[in-house]
């Protein structure tokens, strides 16, 4: 299947293969696009590098990238294998250009542009935030336009999505991401890598009343975040009653979520209302993406808005928030039906703000 039928066309079936090696998974997977714009994922392999990492506390990146080296040639056969297709079938070549760690952003890359050029195939190189924007069209088949959370270790924010290549960013994180803000508390209270499980786990035993830790720019009207003071009132908290009991650790996780929960929540009524007033009329949708998007307390907490402006909250399945090769194949796919590629010459990007003016391609369709 050639380039140009994708071109004239713009629904041509495609099958995808992505890549994705912008932190510490390295995963592929198999992305159809069917006539009708609607995806199957045929297979998604993920290989966690939670092992190698934990004993540091965090993920370092040169051993990220040794390990995608290692291990991405097997994740990309394993995932063919499980879609029971020959690698000649592959339409085109997605993978993450960034943002990201650069070493595993250029191992994932440069393995799409091999594969691409020794196959003829187009190669689209996907800004990873992308690829969390746009899982819920592959997952719910939702449609343009729609409100996005992505709370993530990298990345806290609300984008207004218009269209394929055509977001607003609405309010952001101005220091730490909620989930780094989750690894580095779990850190103070010694409970081990990654830190969002685990402080969720350990807040179930907890007060989450017992201690009021502040909340930062919650009396702005903008959507931003801010996660560093809270983090330093969580950690004078622990130097405060060192030695710290099993049930202070637990009351400081369960009185730290709570405070993130309300946050969140209040910043998603805000950005909600907005959203109302600026498509009225329009079906009210908030997408929630990104690995914090599993804590069970922030959640509920998002319902209780989403309820009130009879919004529908939509939550893709945790192995498709996380990060996952199947959703740098969908965006792939997403942008091959616009007849949007690059060349080879494509380079990684560690930074790639998902407003930023290359994003190329402005789509207003559904």
């Amino acid at each position: 299947m050639g380039v140009d039928q994708f071109v004239v066309t713009g629904q041509a079936q495609a099958i995808i293969l992505g890549i994705e090696t912008s932190c510490d998974e390295t995963a592929a997977s198999i992305v159809v696009r069917d006539q009708t714009g609607r995806g199957t994922i045929r297979s998604n392999v993920v290989r966690s590098q939670l092992d190698e990492h934990a004993a540091f506390g965090g993920v370092v990146p040169e051993l990220a990238a040794r390990a995608h080296v290692e291990w991405l040639d097997h994740i990309i056969a394993q995932a063919i294998d499980e879609a029971g297709i020959g690698l000649n079938e592959v339409d085109a070549v997605a993978a993450t250009a960034g943002p990201g760690l650069i070493g595993g952003v250029l191992v994932g890359l440069t393995t799409a542009k091999a594969l691409a050029a020794s196959l003829g195939k187009p190669l689209i190189a996907v800004n990873h935030l992308e690829g969390h924007a746009l899982t819920a069209r592959l997952t719910d088949g939702v449609k343009f336009p729609y409100l996005m959370l992505l709370v993530s270790g990298g990345h806290s924010q609300f984008v207004l999505v218009r269209g394929v290549g055509d977001y607003e960013r609405w309010g952001g994180t101005i220091d730490d991401a909620l989930g780094e803000a989750f690894d580095k508390v779990a850190k103070l209270l010694s409970l081990g890598h990654p830190g969002g499980p685990a402080v969720e786990k350990i807040a179930q035993r907890g007060d989450p009343k017992r201690f009021r830790f502040p909340k930062p720019l919650l009396r702005e009207e903008r959507l931003d975040f801010s996660f560093s003071g809270l983090k330093t009132a969580v950690r004078l908290q622990t130097e405060a009653l060192a030695p710290l009991t099993d049930q202070d650790v637990a009351d400081i996780a369960a009185s730290f979520q709570e405070t993130v929960a309300q946050i969140v929540g209040y910043r998603a009524h805000q950005a909600l209302e907005r959203f109302a007033a600026q498509f009225p009329g329009e079906p009210i949708r908030l997408v929630v993406a990104g690995g914090v998007a599993a804590n069970k307390r922030i959640a509920e907490a998002l319902r209780v808005p989403s309820e009130e402006f009879g919004a529908e909250l939509i939550v893709p399945p945790i192995a498709l928030c996380t990060d996952n090769g199947a959703m740098i194949a969908w965006a792939g796919a997403e942008r091959l039906a616009l007849g949007d590629m690059d060349n080879l010459s494509v380079a990684a990007r560690p930074r790639w703000p998902l407003q930023d003016e290359d994003m190329r391609v402005k789509s207003h369709g559904t």
